[in-house]
């Protein structure tokens, strides 16, 4: 059987490689208690002493989640130069997951110096892991590079299904029972998520065991390195490709100090300016649709983690078996949420429980985009950027109009909540046409051996974004005391839907740049 033939065949799980799905669960868990944390970060900070919180201003709070977030994709420079030069790929994500388990566990102590001490460790521990389980996605479709974009697609799921489980269990366990509880919980399914992966590394075989310049990202043909790939393309194309990374790193900047909003003035929103207490029929509906959304998903997850167990068990059985146990426990903790804390009358939406919006129509919506990317109308890397910005812009005009009536000054307002989820559907359909898609180009127009300097380099970029996004939200409390909340999201309008045309207008020459890769 050819070698070609051979890894074609290795296409088995749905579609793609078994060992895909295992980093689909690895950042799964890292995600969990990522976006479970930033769940309740803000709001823990600003409510009251006799809530359990800090008791801190809406712009100390934003200022500090907007250095923090921006930091730990910062940190993926070095990260990813450490594990190219000196780690592997492998190693790196371990160590960071045991880093990023100590932060968790660091800020449950509920102390200023151990929450910055966590905060610390959690930066730390990001730029190890960040960058090099992309690295290692891209090691496994080296090969098959019009598979990229529907395998990065995927792990974005993967992303988005840690991301909803973290913020519908870490967010109702901190505002319903402690917020110890849940930033405890992060650090638990951290720790998990670093087992599994450790238990389960043979199943990427020599793909990032060790650094880049000595290791082949394929066992079957030995000569494919980075440094062969590379001197097959010429210098003056190689230059244009990477001028087109920047192009597209530097309107990524623009898209995340929009869309990062979310954790920080959009959950403000949430908490303050939106209609959460429900009664009656309403509060029989959203009990309905809480049950049919925490269970849907997870048993759609579910599924899969069973479909891995087939092709996998016998060869990782320990990482599976510690799989399995996790989620058992989350099974556990979401029945008792719905069948034995929630039937008592609390009729009041959490504000953090929005944020599952995002995650939850990206696992509903990426298998759809999946196939959109890997159709003949798979459209231009910047024509797929200025759809996610211009979606972005019209979520955030969404909330414009529906906090129209909302009096210039005020403190407290009950807008419905349909603007919410508006916005957050307009917001992730917009994000499926630039994140993931975007970690796809950057792995195919670097070089191989650059990869995971190149992945820290973008994550630069998001990092910029992000420090934005809290600088800018740390100014809600000001723009809305002297125009109105309605302008406040209008700034998030009108500057996404700009980018958006001029990424439009320079696609003819970007495509011409990115000579012949799609």
């Amino acid at each position: 059987m050819s070698t070609t033939t051979s890894e074609a065949n290795a296409f088995s799980l749905l579609g793609h490689k078994p060992a895909l799905f295992v980093l689909f669960f690895t950042e799964m868990w890292e995600r969990f208690s990522y976006y479970g944390m930033r769940a309740i970060f803000v709001l823990f900070l600003t409510s009251t002493f006799a809530e359990g919180g800090w008791e801190w201003s809406n712009e100390k709070a934003l200022a500090l989640l907007g250095t923090y977030t921006s930091l730990v994709y910062v940190t993926p420079v070095i990260g990813g130069w450490i594990a190219d030069k000196f780690m592997g790929y492998q190693k790196a994500i371990a160590l960071g997951a045991l880093v990023m388990t100590l932060g968790h566990a660091s800020m449950a102590l509920d102390t200023e110096t151990t929450l910055y001490m966590g905060v610390g460790l959690l930066i730390i521990g990001n730029g190890l892991f960040k960058p090099n389980i992309t690295s290692i996605i891209s090691g496994l479709y080296d090969k098959f590079p019009e598979r990229k974009d529907g395998a990065f697609t995927i792990f974005y799921m993967g992303v988005n299904s840690g991301g909803f489980i973290g913020v519908l269990l870490c967010g109702f366990l901190g505002e319903n029972l402690s917020w110890a509880w849940g930033f405890g919980l992060a650090g638990i399914f951290m720790m998990l998520g670093m087992l599994q992966f450790w238990f389960a590394r043979g199943i990427f075989g020599k793909i990032g065991l060790q650094p880049s310049k000595k290791v082949d990202l394929s066992d079957a043909i030995d000569n494919i390195a980075g440094d062969e790939v590379e001197e097959k393309v010429p210098a003056y194309i190689q230059r244009d490709r990477y001028i087109v990374v920047g192009v597209l790193a530097f309107f990524v900047v623009f898209f995340w100090a929009a869309f990062e909003q979310a954790s920080g003035s959009m959950t403000i929103f949430a908490n303050n300016f939106t209609q959460r207490v429900l009664s009656g029929n309403s509060a029989l509906i959203f009990k309905i649709v809480d049950t049919l959304i925490t269970v849907v998903p997870l048993g759609i997850i579910t599924w899969v983690l069973f479909k891995l167990f087939q092709q996998t068990f016998k060869k990782i059985s320990l990482s599976n078996i510690v799989l399995g146990i996790s989620f058992l426990s989350i099974w556990g903790i979401a029945i008792w949420k719905l069948y034995v804390y929630l039937p008592q009358d609390r009729p009041e939406i959490p504000a953090s429980w929005f944020l599952i919006l995002n995650s939850l129509f990206i696992i509903t919506l990426a298998p759809l985009f999946s196939k959109w990317w890997e159709s003949k109308y798979n459209p231009a890397a910047t024509v797929k950027f200025a759809l996610g910005m211009i979606l972005l812009g019209i979520g955030f005009g969404m909330l414009a109009w529906g906090s129209a009536t909302i009096p210039q000054g005020a403190k407290t307002a009950s807008v419905s909540l349909v603007w919410l989820v508006i916005a957050y559907l307009l917001h992730t359909m917009g994000e499926l046409c630039l994140s993931p898609v975007g970690l796809s180009y950057v792995s195919k127009l670097v070089p191989a051996k650059k990869i995971g300097l190149m992945f820290g380099v973008w994550y630069l970029a998001i990092a910029l974004g992000n420090k934005l996004a809290g600088l800018v939200g740390s100014y809600i409390d000001v723009i809305v005391d002297k125009y109105s909340m309605s302008a406040f999201f209008l700034i998030f309008t009108i500057i996404p839907a700009v980018v958006g045309v001029i990424l439009i207008l320079i696609t003819p020459k970007m495509k011409k740049m990115m000579h012949g890769v799609h």
